[in-house]
């Protein structure tokens, strides 16, 4: 109630007239709509109603024909959206208009992005730890727009820049004024960016966001992805999220950077008496992370196009693997005393919905305290270059991961039979829906020969 008090005197005292509410889909799509301000104080008092095919279809708006929670089979009724006033976020170019987060509550909440996460962070909290994260993301810009890339059907696309510069100093500076709006905008939008660079391959950047606690490090990377993209579009460019736009160059990362503290704030993970400075508990939290990953991959690699990512020798991992300050592993253990011990987890891409692939980041390892796992050996040197039992492996298509997620019993204790059977059901979707596309591949290889 307070807080309903103070956003309405924030509203009043501001002149704001309308607010933008979204929610973020399963996809982690920030869909939503504008209020006007009186709509939005009344529905603060008794929630909101969104249609229910947010959940219930894909990026392209088409509808899953193989889940439970909604359907033609349910009529697509509204779901409750609890808004969030902590959320508040002006925009910097939309006067008199504030953004604000939802999200679901009742039946649906068993299925939200955003309510899973914090399902896992209410499990931490009962184990006695805070958990803080931050994403890092890798983007590519082309002088392109919505109508362009379809008017070429995607192909002959002109980055922003040419050829690899990985750290260029006159890159971003030629950019700079691109580049400072995007600062800018996080400093508003309070997605703080802490480091922004070129990255090797042509108009690539990567944008590495602040620390925060696990929820907003969430939101901070959903709405950075999504404000990433509208301000490109707004500047007549365009952004890719995409895990591997072109096969001629390096996938684009979705770095996860996780750490746990107590209550009174003392580093969960750092211990010196240990190998590696490592505590028993980031240990076991390692070892859960290395033992679920191949049955929790389709919450990180959440696309078609992820696995196309996911090949030797393009800086992603192949195998459950970790390492201390290891690029080629899964799980790259960074060594930063009690102020920064942490995990990387680096299967993560670009496309991921940051809400899920944290949740199963961070559940894992929970996982892996709570039954004390303990990892395999550090590996040492390429990762590539190893032969790692069956059991690391990770699955090689989407469809295998969900079937993979569908059967893993640790998923459905972590994360609710609920949740597991949706959001399997529509990664399973998302692989049925490739297999019915033709692709240049295979015209190209087919066409006259075969």
């Amino acid at each position: 109630m307070k807080q309903d008090v103070e956003i309405a005197k924030f509203l009043t005292e501001r002149g704001i007239e309308h607010v933008k509410i979204g929610v973020f889909d399963t996809d982690g799509i920030l869909r939503g709509k504008y209020l006007s301000r009186d709509k939005f104080l009344s529905a603060l008092k008794k929630d909101l109603g969104f249609c229910d095919v947010i959940l219930g279809w894909d990026s392209n708006d088409q509808l899953y024909d193989n889940t439970k929670f909604t359907g033609w089979h349910t009529a697509y009724p509204d779901a409750t959206v609890r808004v969030l006033p902590a959320t508040r976020r002006e925009i910097p170019f939309e006067p008199k208009t504030v953004l604000l987060l939802g999200e679901f509550a009742g039946r649906a909440e068993t299925v939200c992005p955003r309510g899973t996460l914090r399902r896992v962070l209410e499990r931490a909290a009962g184990m006695g730890y805070e958990v803080s994260a931050a994403a890092e993301f890798e983007f590519f810009m082309f002088e392109e727009t919505p109508a362009s890339v379809r008017g070429k059907g995607y192909r002959h696309l002109k980055t922003m820049t040419p050829g690899s510069f990985g750290y260029s100093v006159l890159r971003s500076s030629v950019q700079s004024d691109l580049y400072h709006e995007l600062l800018d905008l996080g400093q508003s939008m309070r997605f703080p960016i802490e480091g922004l660079h070129t990255e090797t391959g042509p108009g690539v950047l990567e944008a590495a966001l602040t620390y925060c606690e696990a929820l907003e490090a969430a939101d901070r990377a959903a709405l950075f992805k999504t404000f990433a993209k509208v301000l490109a579009q707004r500047h007549g460019l365009m952004a890719t999220f995409m895990a591997k736009w072109s096969n001629s160059v390096p996938g684009q990362s979705g770095h996860l950077h996780l750490s746990l503290r107590t209550s009174n704030g003392d580093s969960v993970f750092h211990d010196p008496s240990k190998p590696y400075e490592m505590s028993d508990a980031m240990r076991w939290f390692l070892g859960g992370q290395q033992a679920l990953m191949p049955e929790l991959l389709a919450m990180i690699a959440c696309t078609v196009n992820s696995y196309s990512r996911l090949v030797p020798g393009y800086w992603a991992p192949t195998s459950a693997t970790w390492g201390v300050e290891n690029r080629t592993t899964a799980l790259r253990v960074i060594r930063g005393g009690p102020s920064s011990q942490r995990v990387e987890y680096r299967i993560a891409a670009a496309d991921i919905n940051p809400y899920i692939a944290l949740a199963a980041a961070i559940g894992s390892g929970l996982w892996g305290i709570e039954h004390r796992i303990e990892p395999d050996a550090p590996i040492e040197g390429n990762a590539y270059d190893r032969e790692h039992p069956p059991h690391r492996r990770l699955p090689a298509t989407l469809f295998e991961a969900a079937e993979r997620l569908s059967a893993s019993k640790a998923a459905r204790a972590l994360f609710g039979d609920e949740f597991v059977e949706h959001y399997a059901a529509t990664r399973q979707w998302e692989e049925r829906e490739f297999r019915k596309a033709i692709t240049d591949w295979e015209l190209a290889r087919y066409f006259e020969i075969i």
